[in-house]
């Protein structure tokens, strides 16, 4: 079984997609930190990469196509694989698509609080942000210019609901939470046992 996790900035799909993986004993791929990774190959902050990425596809698409092939690769040596990647659900289309959506405020506020630690913005690398107001326009502005890519390489709108399997809302829930719901979710469609 392969589960891709998509979603909003800040909407708990990394803290998520790690209770998942415990819980299902799955093995994890991780296109964010992927991405992060390569941004500081090239000597870039993730906002400079992304876009770097508007001119140059293969920093998306090569890494999309890799990740997908990884998890199939997983799968057929008998693995349960969560990938976390907001494009997957395209790449890979008989996974069970998951999206976790969250009030921009909240998902903000999320991640200014993550960042006041200084191995979560070296983790994160997403540059020097001094303030929440500065944490929200960032967050808009990248979400904006990531649906843009998404539109262009690939012809699709990550944040279109009906492409999902499951959606869920963590504006007022834990990710322990919505990692229950989406064990539910996986035991009701008797992909899982209870």
């Amino acid at each position: 079984m392969i589960i891709t996790i998509s979603g909003t900035p800040g909407s708990g799909k990394s803290t998520v997609a790690k209770i998942l993986l415990q819980r299902l004993n799955a093995e994890r791929i991780y296109v964010g930190g992927i991405r992060r990774d390569l941004a500081r190959e090239k000597g870039m902050t993730l906002q400079e990469l992304n876009e770097y990425a508007q001119t140059h596809p293969e920093t998306d698409v090569d890494v999309d196509q890799k990740a997908a092939a990884e998890a199939r690769h997983l799968e057929k040596k008998g693995k349960i694989v969560i990938v976390e990647g907001r494009t997957q659900f395209h790449f890979l289309p008989e996974s069970i698509k998951v999206f976790i959506k969250v009030d921009p405020t909240v998902g903000a506020q999320r991640i200014w609080k993550d960042l006041q630690s200084k191995a979560t913005q070296q983790e994160r690398n997403e540059g020097n942000i001094n303030s929440l107001e500065e944490t929200k326009r960032s967050t808009a502005e990248r979400e904006e210019i990531d649906a843009k890519r998404y539109q262009k390489y690939y012809g699709i709108d990550h944040r279109n609901e009906s492409q999902y399997d499951l959606v869920l809302d963590s504006t007022t829930e834990s990710a322990g939470e919505i990692a229950e719901r989406v064990l539910k979710y996986l035991q009701a469609k008797k992909l899982m046992k209870k």
